[in-house]
């Protein structure tokens, strides 16, 4: 008689329990995520009216089920109400656990008051998830780390640095050295540069308005040096675009651009494409909307799918990651 491990065992049980479903955000990703777990893509369907009003609806039972909901929060806002309808009608369907898959936690740039009478719109997003019935959040690469507190579940912070110091290594580089665009991404250059043994300089900006730069200096010497520009997010490119011409102009070799979440809005595809960047690696968080040369994509597929393992069999998830 074939015998199998305890441990055999109580990973096929927990596997037996979980559900992957997508919204219509993410479905491309949560595909592969599916699939790299070990099991097939949740049947959903998200049903529109004539005035825009939709119904989403699971297609097949989830009853006593653990239910992995991923959607990207990306705009429009109808990515947040079909992830908080699908929450809901998951909880309704009596699904044991509803765990939310956030590829790229939108709104999370407002994580503050940064003047009077406006909204802390990543709060209220965590608000309303927790609210809805979410048990649980995975996601990858939060804008500030700080976002976790504001929720009062258990929070899986992965980060890219488990995909991107791999890629890196294979590259080849000598004299290497890691940069930020901006002073609040200086911790993760800082991170970078310790887990490859490098330098890093910061680039300073000034700004009157959201995506308008006023002036750039650059802190550090960057002459003679492949230097790799990190991000969490690139919206617009204004402010990376402007540091990669700073640091080239300071008698950099080469200048290439790392970041986990491609939001690509108004005319940052053309100034990608006009820029000095080798090239510009970015995860699958969001889809692009377009083709790019200069642009190259590596999935998280595998980590979520390692993620959502551990997650189910009650391991350590932060032994993943280097930060």
């Amino acid at each position: 008689m074939q015998r199998f491990s305890k441990h055999a065992i109580t990973q096929a049980m927990s596997k037996s329990l979980v559900s992957i479903f997508s919204g219509r955000s993410s479905r491309y990703l949560a595909e592969k995520i599916a699939k790299s777990y070990g099991v097939e893509l949740g049947k959903s369907i998200v049903t529109e009216f004539s005035d825009g009003e939709f119904q989403t609806s699971f297609e097949e039972n989830i009853r006593g089920r653990d239910v992995f909901i991923i959607q990207s929060t990306i705009p429009p806002t109808d990515n947040i109400m079909e992830l908080l309808m699908m929450v809901d009608a998951a909880r309704r369907a009596s699904a044991r656990k509803i765990i939310a898959v956030l590829p790229y936690f939108g709104y999370a740039r407002q994580d503050r008051k940064d003047k009077p009478r406006v909204s802390i719109a990543s709060k209220l997003i965590a608000n309303l998830l927790v609210t809805t019935g979410v048990t649980r959040i995975i996601t990858l690469d939060l804008h500030a780390d700080q976002i976790q507190g504001f929720f009062d579940i258990p929070v899986d912070h992965m980060y890219a640095s488990n995909i991107f110091v791999p890629y890196i290594k294979e590259l080849g580089l000598s004299d290497l050295m890691m940069a930020s665009p901006d002073t609040g991404g200086t911790r993760r250059a800082a991170s970078y540069a310790k887990s490859l043994g490098t330098g890093f300089a910061i680039c300073y900006k000034q700004r009157n308005k959201p995506n308008v730069i006023e002036q750039m200096q650059l802190i550090g010497d960057v002459e003679g040096k492949n230097v790799i520009l990190l991000d969490d997010i690139i919206d617009t490119a204004g402010t990376i675009t402007k540091a990669a011409e700073l640091i080239m102009a300071n008698g950099a070799k080469s200048i290439r651009a790392f970041c986990t979440h491609p939001i690509f809005s108004g005319d940052a595809y053309n100034r990608i494409s006009k820029s000095p960047f080798t090239e510009v690696v970015v995860t699958d968080t969001i889809q692009l909307k377009q083709d790019c040369s200069k642009i190259k994509i590596l999935s998280t597929a595998d980590l979520f799918a390692e993620v959502i393992r551990r997650v189910q069999n009650f391991e350590s998830i932060s032994s993943l990651f280097n930060k």
